[in-house]
């Protein structure tokens, strides 16, 4: 008799332990599943407007940021890269950014840096063909994948798009389109907001 009341007593207590620890794990789950459905902090600042200090970057160097889920690169072209874009402007598809302007360049980057201040560039590092991600090949002259005259700039390792350091497509190649130029301003001589300008958010 004793013994059976031993036994009662003991799954009686392994009951309660296992309601407990099922209770605790459905509050957590559910706590989660219900934090899904407000946006992370890192999800809100993805949309909004992302400022840069690029006060370090030496001539030559260039920095990626995130914005939209999107690298956008900040390349600060030295003087010999910039005496690049007037040798390739003949090879390049859209030397002026005339194609898709609204979509993929701000009025400031029609020019022939594509830029605001003409030493820095700002493009999304996105090809313009099926959105694979291109590469820096910023040294000049023969390498595999790319011509004996090579000027420097980014090739798209998928299917061998190349663009020049101011992010212009060259002719008969897969990309349809330069890479594109988000709306940007400066809001000091060293800082960059990428995703809004005079005309508002983009």
């Amino acid at each position: 008799m004793s013994n059976e009341k031993q036994v009662d007593s003991g799954r009686r207590g392994l009951l309660v332990a296992t309601c407990a620890a099922g209770g605790v794990a459905g509050l957590a789950a559910t706590g989660a599943f219900v934090s899904t459905f407000q946006p992370s902090e890192r999800a809100k600042a993805a949309g909004a407007p992302v400022e840069v200090d690029i006060a370090g970057l030496a001539p030559g160097q260039m920095t990626t940021v995130e914005w939209r889920g999107k690298p956008v690169w900040i390349l600060k072209r030295s003087p010999e890269m910039l005496e690049s874009l007037k040798k390739v402007e003949g090879q390049v598809a859209d030397p002026k950014s005339e194609r898709n302007p609204d979509e993929l360049t701000p009025e400031y980057a029609r020019n022939e840096h594509r830029s605001i201040k003409p030493e820095v560039l700002v493009a999304v590092g996105i090809c313009s063909h099926l959105g694979c991600s291109p590469i820096t090949k910023f040294q000049q002259g023969a390498q595999p994948s790319l011509p004996d005259d090579w000027a420097g700039g980014f090739l798209c390792p998928c299917h061998g798009s190349t663009f020049d350091l101011a992010g212009r497509v060259y002719k008969n190649k897969p990309a349809p389109d330069n890479l594109q130029v988000p709306r940007h301003m400066y809001v000091g001589d060293t800082k960059l907001v990428i995703g809004k300008d005079e005309k508002g958010e983009a």
